[in-house]
């Protein structure tokens, strides 16, 4: 049976959470509610990240409302791998504009929370299908999503094919470019969205959007940082995306072209791909 209380507590949590970030969309929001946050994180007492100060703390006991908080919580400290921040989660989210029916696979999946939130938003006529490398992390996820119809979860990398196709991919974790697999299982008007990110893991959001003209639209979300990808990082593409974040105009970043043309427009080169400041092919002005 539910509790009103813990229910009560999301629902502020959810209310709080997508207006940190500046999302104002009830599906969202409802998808928050809906997903109990203790339920992907274990038993407690948890791990709760200090934004200002570094590392973590202690919550006071397992008392599941101190949970529903915009912090990063621990799901393996000692790896530093966690249930991201709730805010930024939902900024990112939301900008992938998933819809009802919809087919999305999320890469690096942790235990499953975001998952599940991505199950609520596309659905029972929609399908997640789940990526986790991590065996630890992925018996967890088996287990704490195994009530969820539309939801496969795979242990295995999401950076290696092959990959269903997709109308939505969702990656959390770093890598140094947007990698051809996930390019391809895209269906026309797909999204991707990963964190391209340096030697440090700190970096920028990147959502690419398939075009129905065969062009690709790209835009950076948001800063982030996250933990690397294994199987998505490239040394040389490191230092090359640490290089063009440092010389700022991430936002003005408009589209990506798959070869390996130089043009004035380009924001950032790797093989085979770049990232322009020009429209997207079949864009107009």
């Amino acid at each position: 049976m539910s509790n009103p209380l813990i229910s009560d507590v999301r629902e502020r949590y959810a209310r709080n959470v997508t207006a940190h970030a500046g999302i104002h969309e009830a599906r969202l929001r409802a998808a928050f509610a809906a997903v109990p946050r203790e339920k992907f994180l274990g038993p407690g007492p948890w791990s709760i990240a200090r934004p200002r100060r570094g590392g973590y703390v202690m919550s006071g006991s397992d008392d599941p409302s101190l949970v529903y908080v915009d912090a990063l919580i621990a799901l393996d400290a000692v790896h530093s791998i966690n249930n991201g921040e709730p805010s930024a989660h939902a900024a990112w989210i939301a900008a992938l504009g998933l819809k009802s029916g919809e087919r999305v696979l999320h890469i690096g999946a942790g235990t499953g929370y975001y998952t599940a939130i991505l199950a609520e938003l596309v659905g029972p006529s929609g399908h997640v299908e789940a990526f986790e490398i991590h065996p630890a992390l992925a018996a967890r996820a088996r287990e704490y999503l195994a009530d969820r119809a539309n939801v496969a979860l795979c242990e295995r990398s999401g950076a290696a094919g092959p990959l269903p196709p997709a109308d939505a991919i969702y990656v959390n974790a770093g890598a140094t470019s947007p990698l051809d697999v996930w390019l391809d299982a895209l269906a026309p008007g797909g999204r991707l969205l990963f964190p391209l990110t340096d030697e440090s893991g700190a970096g920028g959001m990147l959502l690419v959007t398939r075009l129905k003209s065969g062009g690709w639209a790209a835009r950076v979300v948001s800063g982030a940082a996250f933990i690397d990808m294994i199987g998505g990082r490239e040394s040389k593409a490191a230092k090359a995306v640490r290089a063009a974040i440092r010389s700022g105009g991430a936002g003005e970043v408009r589209s990506l072209w798959r070869d390996d043309r130089r043009e004035a427009q380009d924001w950032l080169r790797g093989e085979g791909w770049r990232l322009s400041r020009a429209e997207a092919e079949g864009v107009c002005n």
